[in-house]
């Protein structure tokens, strides 16, 4: 399954360059499995750039692998990530 998910550009770099090889996301609205793709937007939320109060996307994206799940509370997980 691919999950598209919004990510903000203060992560998402890190993810990119893999300094951040995980994710922590809330499974309330769906369920996240290893083996899973991840397919990561950079999202600017309304005040990130003095310049702008819209929220976008930038453009940018990152896809990743779901190799490890760890459950840390009822819906929060720490996902494990590889480049595909």
């Amino acid at each position: 399954m691919i999950h598209e998910l919004k990510i903000l550009p203060q992560y998402f770099r890190h993810v990119v360059d893999m300094t951040k090889p995980f994710e922590v996301r809330r499974e309330d609205d769906r369920t996240f499995q290893v083996g899973d793709e991840l397919l990561l937007k950079e999202f600017v939320t309304k005040g990130y750039y003095e310049e702008t109060d819209e929220e976008h996307y930038t453009g940018e994206i990152c896809h990743r692998v779901i190799t490890y799940k760890l459950k840390l509370a009822d819906d929060l997980v720490v996902l494990g990530l590889a480049r595909k």
